[in-house]
């Protein structure tokens, strides 16, 4: 009798191993990612590795011609634009504006990054120099001021490691999602999943569902390398 109780109060033990057994074989492993230290991550595509422009264009098409040296390509000659574009993604920057600075307020070190062409995310010397603070470097353009100042001084290379979704649309093509970011500012939380809409400068003026990285040159010699982007499925 005593056996009999013991294979009945095993029964639930075993059907609940068995259905877990079950679950974990439907469930899909995620793909495996590496990422070494300073360097792009092995699903990315890497837009700019420091020895060419091959994946960038000026805005009316011509091969851009931005200075590249050292690593690193500095602003000249018009905004530049790349060949790909994308939707939802993550996308790592990093810059350095000018050393020793010049200028003041929004006449130092500016230039911008543009999510798919549309949003500008600033990109300022904001190391102890006053600006509006909706101009000032981590802002989106006009729109949103940076949680905290996270500049680093002029000439010191800085990041942002920045999570966009696109714009949603109706059958229609209208706008019934505004696009969303997030931006991590030399590893500091800036904004924090905030929507955004179209800024000024942008490439066109209505929104679409995948657009380029799209920089700016705002006539100061702004310092950009190891750029990438990873797309978000």
């Amino acid at each position: 009798m005593s056996g009999k109780k013991n294979i009945a109060g095993a029964l639930p033990v075993f059907l609940f191993f068995s259905l877990t057994t079950a679950l974990l074989a439907q469930e899909k492993e995620p793909p495996v990612v590496s990422a070494p230290a300073g360097k792009a991550p092995s699903d990315a595509v890497v837009l700019f590795d420091g020895k060419d422009l091959s994946g960038w264009t000026y805005k009316d098409g011509r091969p851009a011609g931005w200075i590249v040296a050292d690593g690193a390509m500095t602003v000249n000659g018009g905004h530049i634009m790349s060949k790909k574009e994308f939707g939802d993604h993550q996308l790592h920057v990093e810059f350095a504006t000018p050393s020793p600075a010049t200028g003041d307020g929004q006449a130092r070190g500016n230039s911008g990054v543009y999510l798919q062409g549309m949003y500008e995310l600033q990109v300022l010397d904001s190391y102890e120099n006053k600006t509006s603070v909706k101009g000032m470097c981590g802002a989106i353009y006009q729109q949103y001021t940076p949680l905290v100042n996270a500049s680093r001084k002029p000439g010191e290379w800085q990041t942002y490691d920045i999570i966009f979704h696109a714009p949603k649309f109706d059958s229609a093509g209208n706008v019934i999602e505004k696009a969303i970011i997030t931006v991590l500012y030399n590893g500091v939380l800036i904004l924090d999943h905030v929507s955004i809409s179209p800024t000024p400068g942008r490439l066109k003026e209505n929104e679409s569902p995948r657009g380029p990285v799209f920089l700016q040159d705002h006539r100061h010699p702004v310092k950009y390398r190891n750029i990438w982007v990873r797309e978000l499925k």
